[in-house]
């Protein structure tokens, strides 16, 4: 039988009727093996690209497994970062809100007496991070052997945050019987072996493990020199023009420059720290979804997991440090099957770390430009200084060859000796115009009456060598002592 909806995976009516009115209908390849297994009660080690509603995969059967008469904590979701975290919450209200179940957040950079506080109104989900769970056990404020089922979500990110052993606090907190679900983008060695210590019997699945990025994602990359980067994402963005852009850096030091330029080059822009309190990362989050905000500024730890609606553009200022981050980064844009364009804005020198990519991930990144104003591949790359000094960022040449930066730049060598006209400047600042060989018709020629040079148009000519030679000498003296002012020229 072909499943080809919620309730045909054993959704209750209510989970799918809310489904509905959200515009959900059919459930993605990952739910469709993760949601059976998880309803039976599996351990499941999931692997599946970012954005094929993995959290739905893992939330739709916990919340449906919860008693919402019971008080007492039932279901536990572990996320690496505060913004995931509240992700998944804001998921969970709206979902659990229909079977009468209460969830709460309890994450860092928030105040923990108002967490203390709501907790007393007995929530049977909690959505956390690690390292805020593991301060509320301590404080004896949170039991955890009644919990049925604990979900750690993006794994492979919190080994990478060091909070792995916050996990396995935790998981030594609650009894053996309950169950554990697994779910990333990327799963390694230890990831497996934390899997195989703490799982009965897990059930692995691995949702088109060959191709890692959306098939409606599309790659390509620009080059140019690394001063000449935030020139060239503001002209990727006003190319491309779309209503939101998240750009990624790989250093947090440099955010809030990046801010700065984009906001003063008229484009909007935001910035997410990691280090920045719950209420300063929200309220530009909120801001970015709503469209207040065109750029957001983020790195890797900030940005992880996010899941933005409609957000058409991703583009990584820095390469990404490896493969697996050039996953996560391009997955905040063509999710659940829509299409997504994920830019890299690379150094000539840098240009090997596209190649390695494209073959680690099995996808092609084009090489693109901006040329004319027009997006253009590279066998329509101008040739010339200037195109290789600017990159795919060339701008448009006249025909017959590349115009190089020399070229703008008036020739300050006397053309003469080519045989052409040109302008030849004395020190009294008058020009004329001669052949090499010939006469000028405005030679100087002296005018014995006057005691005056005048030129052949019957102008006053400029004054003789010597008092030219005069005035040199006063502006050289400036300054100087009357007796020398007053010393004649030797030669005279």
């Amino acid at each position: 039988m072909t499943i080809t909806t919620f309730a045909d995976l054993g959704i209750v009516d209510t989970l799918t009727a809310k489904l509905k009115e959200h515009g959900i209908t059919e459930p993605s390849p990952v739910q469709a093996e993760a949601i059976p297994a998880a309803l039976e009660g599996r351990d499941i080690l999931a692997q599946s690209q970012t954005g094929t509603g993995k959290t739905l995969a893992y939330l739709l059967p916990l919340l449906q497994a919860i008693s919402p008469n019971d008080k007492a904590l039932q279901g536990l979701i572990l996320a690496p970062t505060q913004e995931l975290a509240m992700q998944i919450q804001r998921e969970a209200e709206k979902y659990g809100e229909a079977l009468g179940i209460r969830s709460q957040a309890l994450i860092g950079g928030a105040a923990i007496k108002r967490q203390l506080e709501k907790l007393k109104l007995h929530p049977q989900l909690v959505v956390g991070t690690p390292g805020r769970i593991r301060e509320i056990l301590a404080q004896r404020k949170l039991k955890l052997h009644t919990l049925r089922t604990v979900v750690v979500d993006e794994v492979d990110q919190m080994f990478q945050l060091g909070g792995t052993a916050d996990v396995e606090h935790i998981l030594r907190g609650t009894l053996r019987e309950r169950q554990l679900l697994f779910l990333s983008a990327t799963i390694n060695g230890d990831i497996r072996a934390l899997a195989a210590k703490e799982m009965k019997e897990p059930l692995e699945i691995g949702i088109e493990p060959e191709q890692r990025t959306s098939k409606t994602l599309e790659h390509m990359y620009f080059v140019c020199e690394a001063r000449d980067k935030i020139d060239m994402l503001r002209r990727i963005v006003r190319h491309f023009s779309p209503e939101r852009t998240m750009v990624f850096i790989n250093h947090t030091d440099q955010i809030a420059e990046v801010e700065a330029k984009m906001n003063y080059v008229g484009l909007d822009a935001g910035a997410l720290y990691g280090d920045a309190d719950k209420t300063a990362r929200s309220l530009t989050l909120k801001r970015f979804r709503e469209g207040k905000i065109r750029v957001l500024v983020a790195s890797d730890v900030a940005a992880r997991g996010l899941d933005i609606e409609d957000l058409a553009l991703v583009v990584n200022l820095d390469p990404p440090i490896d493969a697996e981050h050039y996953v996560h980064r391009s997955g905040r844009t063509g999710r659940m099957g829509r299409k997504g364009l994920s830019i890299s804005i690379i150094t000539p020198q840098e240009e090997f770390i596209m190649r390695k990519f494209a073959r680690e991930l099995d996808i092609e990144i084009e090489l693109k430009q901006l040329y004319g104003g027009k997006l253009a591949g590279p066998e329509d790359r101008p040739v010339g200084n200037a195109a290789s000094r600017q990159g795919m960022g060339a701008e448009r040449v006249p025909q017959g060859g590349a115009q190089t930066h020399r070229d703008n730049v008036p020739n300050r060598k006397s053309s003469t000796s080519e045989g052409l006209p040109s302008r030849t400047h004395d020190l009294g600042g008058q020009a004329s115009l001669g052949n090499k060989g010939e006469s000028s018709p405005a030679k100087r020629s002296p005018n014995p009456a006057s005691g005056k040079k005048t030129t052949g148009t019957g102008r006053q000519a400029t004054p003789s060598a010597a008092r030219k030679k005069e005035r040199l000498q006063d502006r050289k003296n400036k300054g100087a002592p009357k007796w020398l002012k007053n010393k004649p020229p030797q030669d005279q």
